[in-house]
């Protein structure tokens, strides 16, 4: 590889680590998105969560974990195939619609997940970011973060959830503030989470 070639190659981007200390319960999330190679319209996309309660209550705790492979069919819109593995209805291959926005400040992930599982559960699932600079150091970060679960085949509720978070960042760490909005099952049973996140990005 020459010095031309090095210096066209496209940034890798970070893999963020967050974890929230919530008044209720501990939160953990780390991301990955990448490219198969430098052009290559094939990515790879992963989300794990988990989340604890303080008390020890193990059917309080809760855990997603997302895997996908997507072909970019141009304008950041494509098509993605997967496994999801959750707490709240178990394990399922996906596959459906994504769209993708990335720059300097803004980040914008968009996914229709459909369950190949007995209950055709249809998920739409998104995260959102705004990372305007302060200065030559500081930069603010908000991001929105949700997932709506639904059972197509009981015509019922699973998951749904709402994370909101602002703070500060400086190089690679981010200190904030965070929220955190659940609701499970076919009821809705509603949970709410407050505190403050710290999140790495490596």
């Amino acid at each position: 590889m020459n010095i031309n070639d090095a210096v066209s190659q496209e940034p890798i981007p970070p893999i963020p680590a967050e974890v929230f200390f919530g008044n209720e319960y501990i939160y953990y999330q780390i991301v990955t998105k990448r490219a198969f190679s430098q052009g290559s319209n094939f990515e790879y996309f992963a989300l794990a969560t988990f989340s604890a309660d303080y008390r020890n209550g193990l059917k309080a705790n809760s855990m997603v974990t997302i895997g996908q492979i997507s072909y970019e069919l141009g304008r950041g819109f494509g098509l993605m195939g997967g496994a999801d593995v959750n707490s709240f209805s178990g394990f399922s291959p996906i596959i459906g619609p994504q769209h993708t926005y990335a720059s300097k400040e803004w980040l914008a992930v968009t996914v229709v997940s459909y369950f190949l599982n007995g209950e055709s559960d249809l998920k739409l699932f998104g995260i959102y970011e705004y990372k305007p600079a302060i200065n030559d150091k500081w930069t603010l970060y908000n991001r929105v973060q949700f997932i709506v679960n639904q059972s197509l085949s009981y015509n019922s509720h699973n998951k749904s959830y709402l994370y909101l978070r602002t703070g500060l960042k400086r190089n690679s760490v981010i200190i904030g503030i965070a929220a955190n909005f659940d609701w499970s099952g076919p009821s809705k049973v509603y949970r709410e989470n407050y505190g403050l996140f710290t999140r790495w990005e490596f």
